[in-house]
């Protein structure tokens, strides 16, 4: 039976955080649990996450906080399987060296990682995106076709990541209530419910989870690594095509597409992922008219419009 997150169980989406994980207390961390890295310093890094927070140790590690307990569920699992993904996939993902334990100052695991160069894909020029497209599709394919003997279903451990859309139905039904008026909600109606219609009849694959623009670096206008793998586990590939939407455009998203390959099945419930995560964003702002509104309504919109060019060739 497919589990459906309730309101109560959707909670941990939005978890009491901690708010004092600061360079100092990560130095901390790591004079009292990893004494051979006490010489080197502790430093924020431009952009850090909001499950989780990183510094950067010395030149070449990274320290990873989990900044609540839902969050910290992933720490033995990266420690556990990263190690044994990354030799099978095109570009760096990373590198787990150390574990931390729950001490008086902390409460959860927590991770030391080798440092990977790059930034942050989400500024990448749309010249470079087709390039980046295909990139990335063929790094998918490579993660999809990794031996899955013994990996994480899909669970709270990564908020049910790789499970059928209709996981989130609930909170789907709920958002759509609430922009009637902001959007075409018969239209997202339409796109969610050809979404729940179909199931990934395959054996499960693994999965990134979380693979947005975000969590991808580049150099030079390159695929460089990946990271984030909180969200990782085993399961059906749809919630990793979410960034045809979200991130790519026109001949970039048409590009990904064709290297990714998927069933016609595939791509509805991906649609119906991208739909989820943009409406119940656009639900929870008050102002429906900011520019990260605007481009969540934009993201709904070339959903709707794809599902409704796929109805047509049918």
């Amino acid at each position: 039976m497919t589990k459906t997150l309730s309101n109560v169980d959707m909670q941990p989406e939005k978890p009491e955080k901690l708010e004092n994980l600061t360079p100092k207390l990560a130095k901390e961390l790591i004079l009292e649990q990893f004494v051979d890295w006490a010489h080197l310093p502790v430093t924020p890094v431009a952009k850090s996450g909001m499950d989780n927070r990183t510094f950067r140790l010395g030149d070449t590690l990274s320290i990873r906080l989990p900044t609540a307990a839902p969050y910290a569920l992933a720490v033995e699992k990266e420690q556990q399987w990263l190690p044994k993904l990354a030799k099978h996939l095109p570009v760096s993902i990373p590198s787990p060296v150390g574990m931390g334990k729950p001490c008086k100052t902390y409460p959860f695991k927590w991770s030391v990682y080798q440092w990977l160069e790059g930034e942050n894909s989400d500024n990448l020029p749309e010249s470079d995106r087709l390039t980046f497209a295909q990139e990335i599709g063929l790094f998918l394919k490579a993660l999809h076709q990794i031996d899955t003997v013994g990996g994480p279903k899909a669970g709270l451990h990564n908020y049910y990541r790789g499970a059928p859309p209709k996981t989130y139905d609930e909170g789907t039904q709920e958002a759509l209530r609430m922009l009637k008026g902001h959007i075409d909600t018969q239209a997202a109606t339409a796109v969610w419910e050809q979404a729940l219609r179909s199931e990934w009849p395959y054996a499960p694959v693994w999965i990134h989870g979380d693979f947005a623009s975000g969590n991808i670096l580049v150099k030079e206008g390159r695929l460089a690594a990946v990271i984030d793998f909180g969200c990782t586990g085993i399961g059906d590939p749809a919630c990793d095509l979410v960034i045809a939407w979200t991130f790519l455009k026109g001949e970039a998203r048409e590009a990904f597409k064709k290297v990714i390959g998927l069933d016609a099945q595939t791509w509805e419930r991906a649609r119906g992922w991208a739909l989820w995560k943009a409406l119940i964003t656009l639900a929870s702002m008050e102002n429906k008219t900011t520019a990260e509104a605007l481009e969540q309504k934009r993201i709904i919109n070339d959903v709707m419009s794809e599902h409704l060019c796929s109805r047509k060739t049918l």
